[in-house]
This record gives structure tokens, C-alpha cells and sequence, in this order.
């Protein structure tokens, strides 16, 4: 699903929810102040929560589905992750300030309510059409890979639960027990702060980046281990954004492999991630000739523009270094190996080759960092 249509399917589940959850907020809010239910009262509070969340998923929709810019090369999807966060804040407030009105009327008798049989039949109609409404987000979620409608589909769950502990209550109190309802006023916000602490903590952790499941992780780096040309993985480093996934990892491969063909290896592992695995959006792949995890060994040598006249000046008494094809420098184990390339014409006498190549060798190996020479003839 492209970012378009993964935007367009999270306004149009997320409207369908504003409406529903408005007409349930003002059904039990009402209800239950005409039939004197203070878990009633506080339901319709938790689907005002979620009529405000719809909002926010909204708008998080509209703006964090657009496209990457030069100031977010990696998109907007974290703007979800963000009002996500605040959300969850949003939701333990209110459980906290549910929970005290309801400890007011433990404490004090006088102040407990005596709700109707009113309140019993709005409790049944929330309970139906938040979990209808839970049942509709969830499968978006899905098809849209999206946390932030995931969240929202289990707010309209917790509302369905949360009104089943409302009907528990209200029985209650009209078998006698007065102040069932203030518990059960007590038992929404538990379940309220709940979901509110699990929002934040997931998107908190998404914030700092924090690597997927392990699993997840081992099922990328076997996909990559399936690419012919690697070697070994190593930093593999994943992090999560929205329901994308990015992926930084660092490829061994055979240390004499073309520039082209090392980059041709990134490509299919780049391609072989993004095929088989659903989250992974985006792969950044550094190829190695040899794994370099603890540091790179070979930072301290000096680059071609330094050890290439050395090289010359050294093998000038030896031949006509114009006539050098080629020389490839191979940085490895924190030395230098040297492949040349000479013209057939350069090539000595057979008895005399063993003796030329080991001169050639010598002179080079006393420029620093050089370790050992390979000559080779076209």
C-alpha cells in the first residue's frame, strides 16, 4: 500500500470512528446524568478520549503521510508516533481525574448515585458498537501497517470493556449495592490509564529509535545471508517508524570484488529486504571486504594519491613505470596489497621472472604499509 492510499484508508476508518464515538460520548454522558451513573458518566468521558483521538489520528494521517522533503529525508511517518505519545498522556490524565471523583463518593455514602434502568440500555448499545467499531479500525490497521490506527482500534475495545464493567456496576446498585458503580467508575480509568501507558511506552521506545523484535531481526539477517556474494552480516541495526521499518546493516564480501560487483551485491540485498520482509521500507547497505565491527584497521594508511608516486619512485630503476597498466590497492587486515599490471612486453625472461616480482616486491614493501605485491601481465 503506497503512502497515499495507506493515508486516505486511515481518514476515512478514523472519520467512521469521530462519528460513532461523538454519538456515544453524548448518549452516555446524558444517560447517565439523567439516570444518576457515575460509571456511565465516566464511559462517556472515555469515548469523548476517543472522539479527541480520532482527531488526532486525523490529522497525524494527513500530515505524517507526506512525501520525504530535504528537511525529512525520511518522511513524516514519526508526526504519528508523536501525537501517539500524546495521546496515551491525554488518557492517564483522564483516568486519574475519573478516579478521584469516583474515590470522593467511596468516601463519601451520601454522594454515591442510584442509577436507572436507562443507564443499563446505553451501556448495551456502547459495548455493541465499540467493539463493531474495534473489529472495523483493526482490519485497517492491518491492511495499513499503522500503529497509530492500531491504538485507536484497541481504544475502541477498551470503550466495549469498559462498558461491560459499566453494566456489572449498574446491576449492582440496583441488587442493592450502591456503591458498585463508583468501583466500576474506578475499574474504566485502571483500564484507561492502561492503554494510555502501553501507547506511550511503544512510541517512546519507537522515538529512540529501539531495534524490532529479535525474531524479526534474525529473519532479516537470513535473508540476507541468502543473497549470493555475501559473506557475513554484522551492525545490522534496525529501527522502527509508523509501521515502516529501516534497516542499516554492514555486508563482508569478498575482498577482491570490483567496486561494480560489491555494489551490485548492496543492490540485491537491498532489493531481497524489501521483498521479503513486509514492515521494511528502506535499506542502507555498506559493503566490507572484511568485518570492521571493532574499527577499521586500515584508517592509518595513506590513500593512492599518497602511495602511488612512492610506489613509482620506488620501482623506476626496475622498469618504465609510464608503461604501468594499472595498480589496484587492496586496504586488508591493516596492511596494503598490491595488484600491477604490466604490458606482455615487460614480462622478463622465464628464469628471470621469480626474481623480478620478488624485486618489485622488496622496493614496494619499503614504502610504509605495504605489505606484499601481486604483478600480473596483459
Amino acid at each position: 500500500m503506497n503512502p497515499a492510499e495507506r493515508t486516505q484508508l486511515s481518514q476515512r476508518v478514523t472519520v467512521v470512528g469521530a462519528v460513532v464515538n461523538a454519538f456515544l460520548a453524548l448518549l452516555k454522558v446524558i444517560v447517565g446524568w439523567l439516570a444518576q451513573s457515575h460509571a456511565l458518566v465516566a464511559d462517556g468521558i472515555h469515548s469523548l478520549s476517543d472522539l479527541l483521538s480520532d482527531v488526532m489520528v486525523y490529522l497525524a494521517a494527513s500530515h505524517g503521510g507526506r512525501a520525504a522533503d530535504d528537511s525529512h529525508p525520511y518522511g513524516h511517518a514519526r508526526i504519528e508516533t508523536a501525537v501517539t505519545v500524546a495521546l496515551g498522556v491525554f488518557l492517564i490524565v483522564v483516568a486519574a481525574g475519573i478516579t478521584y471523583d469516583a474515590g470522593r463518593r467511596l468516601l463519601t455514602p451520601e454522594m454515591l448515585l442510584h442509577p436507572g434502568p436507562w443507564a443499563l440500555a446505553a451501556a448495551v448499545i456502547s459495548v455493541i458498537a465499540n467493539e463493531g467499531l474495534y473489529q472495523y479500525t483493526m482490519a485497517a490497521a492491518r491492511r495499513a501497517k499503522s500503529n497509530l490506527l492500531r491504538a485507536n482500534a484497541w481504544h475502541h475495545r477498551t470503550d466495549s470493556f469498559s462498558s461491560i464493567v459499566v453494566l456489572v456496576g449498574l446491576c449492582g446498585v440496583m441488587l442493592g449495592l450502591d456503591y458498585l458503580d463508583a468501583i466500576a467508575s474506578i475499574v474504566v480509568a485502571v483500564m484507561i490509564a492502561k492503554i494510555g501507558w502501553d501507547m506511550v511506552w511503544i512510541s517512546l521506545r519507537e522515538l529512540i529509535d529501539t531495534a524490532l523484535d529479535q525474531d524479526r531481526v534474525d529473519a532479516i539477517r537470513a535473508s540476507i545471508l541468502m543473497v549470493h556474494g555475501v559473506r557475513s552480516v554484522h551492525m545490522l541495526r534496525t529501527r522502527q517508524m509508523a509501521g515502516d521499518a529501516l534497516v542499516d546493516v554492514h555486508v563482508q564480501v569478498d575482498p577482491r570484488l570490483s567496486v561494480s560487483e560489491g555494489h551490485q551485491v548492496s543492490e540485491l540485498v537491498r532489493k531481497r529486504l524489501l521483498n521479503d520482509v513486509d514492515e521494511v521500507t528502506d535499506v542502507t547497505v555498506h559493503i566490507d571486504p572484511e568485518n570492521d565491527e571493532d574499527g577499521a584497521l586500515t584508517l592509518a594508511l595513506p590513500l593512492r594519491d599518497k602511495i602511488l608516486p612512492q610506489l613509482r619512485a620506488e620501482w623506476a630503476p626496475l622498469l618504465d613505470v609510464n608503461r604501468i597498466q594499472e595498480v589496484t590497492l587492496h586496504y586488508l587486515k591493516g596492511k596494503l596489497a598490491v595488484d600491477l599490471v604490466l604490458p606482455r612486453a615487460l614480462m622478463p625472461p622465464a628464469e628471470d621472472i621469480d626474481f623480478f616480482h620478488a624485486e618489485l616486491s622488496e622496493r614496494a614493501q619499503s614504502v610504509p604499509g605495504v605489505d606484499k605485491v601481486r604483478v600480473l601481465y596483459q
